[in-house]
């Protein structure tokens, strides 16, 4: 049968490694298609590291949009990342009625809904499973294998960078910025890390997931969004004495009130698997009516186990080549004309527990004081430790478990906590979440 001819934009480590795979595995990967898969054309500035990770295999060109106006091309791979250039790439290769893989979050949370439209219209597939959590199948999971389910929440590890620091954290005990030097050295931190540490990455993945599971467009810009860089290690020391460990989540939640979507550090009961899954590795976890919890664990980075998402990607194509475009599995899972515009809920509205610290003076009524401005308020608490002063100390941290509340009250309570004298300096908060049934 004839193959299926692809052009592979960006031969960086994603796309050389989806390179070798195919090459490695290629008589696996046509029997499971039903035809062979090739990559024909390679595009990337660094022409001579094209030409030594292909070895004269296919055609090397510096000029991508050469591929994406290729008629021979049938399939474009775009791993260039980003949101310029990438974009005008994927909107001319839709144009041009072929069918695209990528990998870009970033351009997928930002500009999903334009270009899922463009390629609806074109009759053309764009496929973005090694968009989230790397090698892990989370989206073919969410998007067909939980299609009998209503979807009621996912809550995901699915930034390894962040995950690491906060294994290294918690393990050893050091500040943030120790462990971001060392996750740079090892290669896990980017020399500019904003984008993980920050949480940003982690909410392109979620908003994607979120869109997956409620068939809701794209709404990058109503995600809230929270790092780990002012993550105070002493934090994870108190969780863990608590029988919490603190992991950045990607959350997402339908409620009646509308559709949760956040990233934050958060503290999870050291019980959950999810809360076990330390260093690099991403888990994603999704609960729906009829199946309950499932757990996706596996590597959410690397060129191979990216590779392996492309690559399925690639095959699910070409099983589909020929079929009837509205008889394929729709985009973001939900037939398009019946996506519905649900709201997406304000930090302030959502309903979570909470984990305060705060530094108080060592003198009796403290507790009594700061208990009745969460009782105005309407918080219950949970559990209170107060911690002993050490020697010649006049202060103690002061650390209060509440149950389930909505956030504003906290922000409310909070703000009169911090106005009294009792009190020093800042409250933190951290949100808690059960992740259970």
């Amino acid at each position: 049968m004839k193959p299926i001819n692809v052009g592979l934009l960006g031969i960086g480590t994603v796309g050389g490694g989806t390179f070798a795979v195919l090459q490695r595995n290629a008589e696996e990967i046509t029997r499971r298609a039903g035809r062979p898969i090739r990559i024909v054309v390679v595009a990337d500035k660094n022409m001579a590291l094209a030409r030594q990770v292909t070895g004269g295999a296919c055609r090397v060109t510096e000029d991508a949009f050469s591929v994406v106006n290729d008629p021979e091309v049938d399939i474009v791979i775009e791993l260039i990342g980003g949101y310029g250039v990438a974009k005008d790439l994927v909107m001319q290769a839709i144009a041009n009625g072929k069918h695209v893989v990528t990998a870009n979050k970033a351009l997928l949370a930002t500009n999903g809904n334009e270009i899922f439209k463009a390629a609806q219209d074109k009759g053309v597939m764009v496929a973005f499973e090694a968009a989230v959590a790397g090698g892990i199948p989370i989206v073919k999971a969410v998007r067909e294998g939980l299609t009998a389910n209503r979807i009621e929440w996912i809550a995901g590890i699915i930034n390894g960078t962040t995950n690491f620091i906060l294994s290294e954290m918690r393990d050893k005990g050091l500040a943030f910025d120790t462990v971001l030097k060392e996750a740079q050295r090892l290669g896990y931190a980017e020399a500019d890390p904003t984008f993980d540490v920050e949480g940003v990455d982690a909410a392109h993945k979620i908003t994607l997931l979120a869109s997956l599971a409620f068939g809701i467009p794209v709404q990058f810009d109503k995600a809230y969004i929270e790092g780990i860089s002012k993550l105070d290690s002493i934090d994870i020391r108190y969780a863990e004495q608590l029988g919490y460990r603190i992991k950045l989540l990607g959350i997402t939640k339908r409620t009646e009130e509308g559709v949760e979507l956040r990233v934050h550090p958060t503290l999870i009961p050291a019980k959950r698997l999810i809360a076990n899954v330390e260093g690099p590795m991403n888990a994603v976890l999704v609960q729906g009516d009829a199946v309950g919890s499932t757990l996706y664990y596996g590597k959410g980075a690397g060129a191979e186990p990216t590779a392996s998402s492309v690559i399925a990607d690639l095959v699910d194509i070409t099983r589909m080549h020929t079929a009837d475009p509205e008889n394929r599995v729709p985009h973001l899972a939900f037939q398009p004309d019946a996506l519905v515009d649900l709201p997406i809920l304000a930090i302030g509205e959502v309903i979570s527990s909470y984990y305060l610290r705060l530094r108080v003076a060592d003198k009796m009524g403290v507790l009594a004081d700061i208990t009745r401005i969460l009782a105005d308020e309407q918080i219950s608490i949970d559990a209170v430790i107060q911690k002993e002063p050490g020697e010649g100390e006049t202060q103690a941290d002061l650390i209060l478990l509440t149950h389930q509340t909505r956030e504003k009250y906290i922000n409310a309570a909070i703000v009169k906590i911090e106005a009294l004298g009792v009190v020093v300096g800042k409250v933190t908060m951290l949100r808690m979440e059960e992740l259970g049934k």
